[in-house]
Formats: C-alpha cells, sequence, structure tokens
C-alpha cells in the first residue's frame, strides 16, 4: 500500500516539534521544513530513535524568501506524487521592523506570504492524494489588516503586525476553502492556545514570561491538532475555525468575504502565484 504522506513546516521546535513526532508515530511519511540544517538533522534523528519510524524527510526552507519556498515546492514534488496533510505551523514575531530578500515586511512574509504560496504551489499534490488537508495554525486576531499599508512602512507596531498575519491566516483559510470546494482538499483554521515556544522569543522580558507562564506543553496542543489532522470525522470538514477540536467562532472581520478576496488577490500578485492558471479563479 502507498504509505501517506505528512508535511509540517516549523518542524524543529514547539508545536510543530511535536506534531511531527506524533504523526512519525503513524509509521507515515513526514516532510519536516526547516530553516537550519543542523537542527533540522538533530530533530530527524531524535523523532527517529523515538518513533522507530524511518521515513522522516527534512526538507529545508525559510518562509520568509519567496524562491526557497518555490524550491522546496518543486522538490517536494518530484519526490512524491502526492500529499496527504500540509501543516502551515511556522510563524516568527519581529520585535523591529525587518525586510525580506524580496523586499517583504519579515513577520507579513513568513507568516502569511510563505504559507500562501507554498499551499498554492502544493495544491495539485494534496488534491491527487483523494483526501488531503491543510490546517494553519494561527490565533483569534481581531486585528484588521490595512490593506494600504500592510508592510507597515508608514506605520509599524510588532505586536499588532504579528496580529494582522494571524487574521491574514484566518482570512487565508477562509477564502482557500471557498476556492477548494468541490474538490477533495479540505482547509481549516486552529487555534491551539498558548504553547511553550522560542516564537516570542524577541518580545520584551515581562510580555514574555507572562506568555511563558500561561503556556502549555506543546505535545498538549498537537494532540488536539492530531485529531483534525488524521482522524475521520474531519475529512469532510472544511472552512471552519477550531480550538481543543471544538469547533469555534471566528472573528467578524476575518468572515468577511471582500477582506478574504483582497488580501488573496493581493498575495496572489506578491508572489506571483497567478502566472499558474490553476491557482485563480473561484
Amino acid at each position: 500500500m502507498t504509505a501517506k504522506v505528512f508535511m509540517v513546516t516549523g518542524a524543529t521546535s514547539g508545536i510543530g516539534k511535536a506534531l511531527a513526532t506524533q504523526l512519525a508515530q503513524t509509521g507515515e511519511i513526514v516532510i519536516l521544513v526547516a530553516r537550519d540544517v543542523d537542527r533540522g538533522n538533530a530533530v530527524v534523528q531524535e523523532i527517529t530513535q523515538k518513533t522507530q519510524n524511518w521515513n522522516l524527510d527534512l526538507q529545508l526552507c525559510d518562509l520568509s524568501n519567496l524562491s526557497s519556498v518555490n524550491n522546496l515546492a518543486s522538490v517536494v514534488k518530484l519526490k512524491y506524487n502526492t500529499i496527504n496533510l500540509l501543516i502551515n505551523n511556522a510563524a516568527v514575531y519581529k520585535r523591529q521592523r525587518q525586510m525580506t530578500v524580496d523586499g517583504y515586511e519579515t513577520m507579513f512574509a513568513a507568516n502569511h506570504l510563505g504559507p500562501f504560496l507554498l499551499t498554492n504551489l502544493l495544491r495539485d499534490a494534496l488534491i491527487g492524494s483523494g483526501s488531503g488537508r491543510i490546517l494553519n495554525i494561527t490565533a483569534p486576531s481581531t486585528t484588521p489588516l490595512h490593506f494600504d499599508d500592510l508592510q507597515g512602512e508608514r506605520n509599524f507596531n510588532s505586536l499588532n503586525a504579528f496580529g494582522a498575519t494571524k487574521m491574514a491566516n484566518l482570512l487565508f483559510t477562509f477564502e482557500l476553502a471557498r476556492r477548494l470546494e468541490g474538490s477533495n482538499v479540505t482547509a481549516n483554521a486552529i487555534h491551539p492556545g498558548l504553547a511553550r515556544s522560542q516564537l516570542m522569543k524577541e518580545a520584551f522580558a515581562p510580555l514574555r514570561l507572562l506568555t511563558w507562564l500561561l503556556s502549555s506543553p506543546p505535545h498538549k496542543a498537537a494532540e488536539n491538532i492530531l485529531k483534525l489532522a488524521t482522524a475521520p470525522e474531519f475529512e469532510h470538514v472544511s472552512g471552519r475555525f477550531f480550538h481543543n477540536d471544538k469547533e469555534i467562532e471566528a472573528p467578524v472581520y476575518s468572515r468577511d468575504r471582500k477582506n478574504q478576496e483582497m488580501l488573496w488577490e493581493i498575495s496572489e500578485r506578491l508572489t506571483d502565484t497567478s502566472r499558474i492558471p490553476s491557482l485563480t479563479g473561484s
């Protein structure tokens, strides 16, 4: 029988590492996406020893770099005909405004544009699996997007900018789910709650400490995400927002179709995905 292929970004720490570990326990192929080769190899070795699953595949990618994302998608599609699960988990927080090699604000690029591009490039492989699932790890952000200043050129506040990327994840998920209607691929957003990780390592010390104290071990959050990723009862569920494997109400702003479509159109232009005919249109 053909093995299933599971893919997790941000797989070297926190929830991503916990998810990769739990997915590896299924015995299926797990693609671990990481930025750093040394950390990636160390995690692969650790998970292999723990699970005795030798089907782990480390792939390097900087999601804030669109060329890196394109390269990742090309390599994965050459190695695997189909993908059963894509979990867009990787995220960054930057206290100071930084720009990527593509000229985009780093958090916007890494937390939204990279996952947007990767998901679209892998969409045919997900459809080919017969029952593909896309899970976007995000938060119940209420931060609206300033479509005329998405890069924070005129007004940059790190926490607001980060919150805007989490809103972008929601908008992207709901628009993606609508565009996937009629296919066998689902797209859902998940709020994992606060889990211990290095995500907020650049935050001011009081916020960093508070976040850590209120956070739970990553494996707890991963257990609930795993249900949505693999359980049969969620196979045909799409366009929803979950927390602790229960559907929750998404912020009103994120459910506005005009906001969803506007972000999609801008993202498509910034990532040049409109060049691919199969990715355009509803």
